[in-house]
């Protein structure tokens, strides 16, 4: 995510969504009431002439701002549309007043307006900065003794490699052989280890060199294990990297990591009420209360109420307090468990009588 303008004193920030977890934060940040502007494309029709052209229209685009009335993010499509009326376009082309559905696009400036913004919405959004600065991803993709690594930035992939190893055919006799693929397996590591804060690891390519090396790091090096996940290319280099990219695995794995930790968070909040614990509440009248006590530890608040309950003063009020928020995905069953409570409840720092 990049902020391209910032006034907050007349409320308007304008962002450039670039991943998929940036629109999965803007479907959290974008309230109903605010006001958003962006590209979009809507087919207009020729109503010229004594009566409406047969076809469907022309499909044109042009700036558009909405008020927003509903919210809609589509977890693992990736969709995030804004519904609302029209307030800002060419008038030549559609009534204002009308509805519309902005749906956001990914590397296409959005324009966020809102009365204020609160702390938590500021937070969030430096929240999906921060993580926009991290690598999402590392592509190994081996071929014999060849491995071309692919780091997952912002702007796109950046090549690493080729990592080389003097291994001989299986064939040839060669009493070295092992030590010397152990060899090659440890510079593939260590070209790893070179870079920090790595999400997840996928470890490519065709045959069985990809399982013969996820194997050793199960053996020898158990932390990059367990953020690596095999996938089946049919070739090695530079096109098996794109092979992975055209299957969408690393998108998906940003989503399951989100919704592993989330599903953690709401186990942890179950397990408390299992043991009938004092020092938790839920539902919106017990949770209000615990927050205006200033008795909140952490807050677990469903997505879908964010948007619609104006509840941004009590997130606020539990970050004022060195409280932790948490906002939780409808779209998993930890969303849906935290739903059937209520859709907000709180883990306490005390026991309320």
């Amino acid at each position: 995510m990049k902020i391209v303008k910032q006034d907050t004193k007349d409320g308007i920030i304008e962002v450039i969504p670039e991943t998929l977890d940036d629109l999965w934060h803007l479907s959290h940040i974008v309230e109903v009431s605010d006001n958003v502007s962006s590209k979009t494309t809507r087919r207009i029709q020729d109503n010229t002439g004594d009566k409406l052209r047969s076809d469907r229209g022309v499909k044109k685009t042009f700036y558009l701002g909405i008020d927003v009335e509903s919210i809609n993010f589509h977890l693992f499509t990736g969709k995030l549309r804004l519904t609302g009326v029209i307030t800002r376009g060419p008038e030549d082309l559609i009534p204002l007043g009308s509805h519309h559905t902005l749906e956001v696009k990914l590397n296409t400036p959005l324009t966020i307006k809102k009365l204020k913004w609160p702390k938590w919405a500021l937070k969030r959004l430096k929240q999906a900065i921060d993580a926009s600065k991290k690598l999402s991803a590392i592509i190994v993709v081996i071929e014999d003794d060849t491995a071309t690594l692919g780091l997952m930035r912002q702007f796109g992939i950046e090549y690493y490699g080729p990592v080389k190893g003097n291994i001989s055919g299986k064939r040839i006799l060669d009493k070295n052989r092992n030590k010397n693929i152990i060899k090659f397996y440890e510079s593939i590591i260590d070209s790893i280890n070179k870079f920090d804060s790595i999400q997840n690891i996928i470890i490519a390519g065709p045959g069985f060199y990809k399982n013969d090396f996820y194997d050793y790091i199960k053996d020898k090096h158990k932390d990059l294990a367990s953020k690596s996940i095999i996938e089946s290319t049919g070739t090695g280099g530079r096109v098996g990297i794109h092979e992975v990219l055209k299957k969408g695995t690393v998108e998906k794995l940003t989503v399951e990591n989100r919704v592993a930790s989330e599903m953690g968070a709401i186990n942890g909040l179950l397990e408390e009420i299992a043991q009938n614990s004092s020092k938790v509440a839920y539902g919106l009248t017990e949770t209000t209360n615990a927050i205006n006590l200033g008795a909140v530890e952490k807050l677990f608040i469903l997505d879908k109420m964010v948007a619609t309950n104006n509840l941004g003063q009590q997130m606020d009020m539990v970050e004022n307090m060195k409280g932790e928020v948490m906002v939780i995905s409808s779209e998993h069953d930890g969303g849906k468990q935290l739903e059937s409570l209520g859709g907000i409840a709180a883990i306490l720092r005390y026991a309320l009588s």
